[in-house]
């Protein structure tokens, strides 16, 4: 893919930039065209938070589409992010490198980056605190994608894979770990959460977005493989006497199995970190509890589902709950958030052993 800058700045598909009025309205546009799951979750959030929350995802979405667009080059890929990156700071315009690269968007993902300066404008017209809130978690999101990107060249020719299961943990912290700690920060100026109150929500934030992000890669393991990409580790695989090329393999389908048995651990210990950050949370603050318990509730069904399917590796097969499920689970969710103890009653229903710590 060819840049070509343009003579002038492109003007943002959103709202005008000396107008804050529909900015709320533009992101929450938006939000269903890259997330539908998202745009219905965050609807349970209160207004104000929902709009700095709708905001702060957009801005992540963009530097995750620059990286995973597969027919960007490297250095081009660290430069865009690291201009987007410049582009958070304080007084700092949108970049028309990063709108060029995107010019002719194929996906709502990267008709958004095309349209990066629409959201930027709503972040730059947050309050100070919300900005400094966001700012530092999704800077470190681009760091890291950046790393990840130079480390990792993808080649069209043969299957790309991680190599240690440190890796593994790193990229889920750049992409997931940073965000359970910028809704941290968020919620914790919301809800005006003491220094003592705010450091034990902290202690489980790295766990609620690992514990999500690693259940997305269980259940997408095939469709990852078929795009040439392997998130499960070359040295866990060698672990157990198999590769991540073999990982659909019948003749090493004991081995593979055991491979996903041991992610499968590893999500269901983040999982339990995920419950424990979201009873964390007071109880009074109800829509929040809301916000994260639904998508953890999804991820704890899915991932029972995925370690009972005997076709999780099949590429002609997807890991999806049902929306009867999906339905339930809001319902349920609904009526327990108010009470841990039902909360973790529900959680261990859906998943056994989901609301213990995994095993070492």
């Amino acid at each position: 893919m060819t840049i070509s800058v343009p003579a002038a700045p492109l003007l943002p598909a959103g709202p005008d930039s000396s107008d804050t009025a529909g900015d709320a309205s533009w992101c929450a546009a938006e939000l269903p065209k890259v997330s539908r799951t998202f745009a219905l979750t965050i609807k349970l959030l209160p207004a104000q938070l929902r709009h700095e929350v709708g905001v702060a995802y957009l801005l992540c979405r963009i530097a995750d589409t620059i990286e995973d667009t597969a027919d960007l080059p490297v250095p081009t890929k660290v430069d865009l992010l690291a201009r987007f990156k410049a582009s958070l700071d304080e007084g700092a315009p949108a970049d028309p490198v990063v709108a060029a690269a995107f010019a002719v968007p194929r996906i709502d993902d990267e008709a958004l980056v095309r349209d990066h300066a629409a959201a930027l404008g709503c972040f730059h017209r947050l309050e100070a605190a919300a900005r400094a809130d966001i700012r530092p978690w999704v800077a470190e999101m681009c760091d890291g994608m950046a790393g990840f990107a130079q480390q990792y060249v993808r080649d069209p020719q043969r299957l790309t894979a991680l190599q240690t299961v440190d890796d593994l943990d790193r990229y889920c912290w750049f992409v997931a770990g940073t965000v359970g700690h910028l809704l941290t920060a968020l919620f914790a100026r919301q809800l005006r959460l003491s220094p003592a109150q705010r450091q034990r929500l902290s202690a489980s934030a790295t766990g609620f977005g690992l514990g999500l992000q690693l259940t997305n890669i269980i259940k997408d393991v095939a469709d990852d493989r078929a795009r040439g990409w392997s998130f499960v580790p070359r040295a866990l695989c060698a672990a157990h006497g198999t590769t991540p090329e073999a990982m659909n393999d019948p003749a090493q389908a004991t081995a593979n199995a055991a491979v996903m048995a041991a992610l499968v651990t590893k999500a269901r210990g983040h999982l339990d970190e995920a419950l424990t950050y979201s009873l964390t949370l007071p109880r009074h603050a109800y829509r929040i509890r809301l916000f994260c318990l639904t998508p953890l509730f999804f991820a704890v069904r899915t991932l029972d589902l995925a370690a009972r399917d005997p076709r999780l590796l099949d590429p002609t097969h997807k890991v999806k709950i049902t929306r009867t499920d999906v339905k339930r689970t809001v319902a349920v969710t609904h009526l327990v958030a108010p009470s841990n103890a039902l909360c973790r009653w529900y959680c261990a229903t859906l998943m056994p052993l989901a609301h213990q710590p995994a095993k070492p």
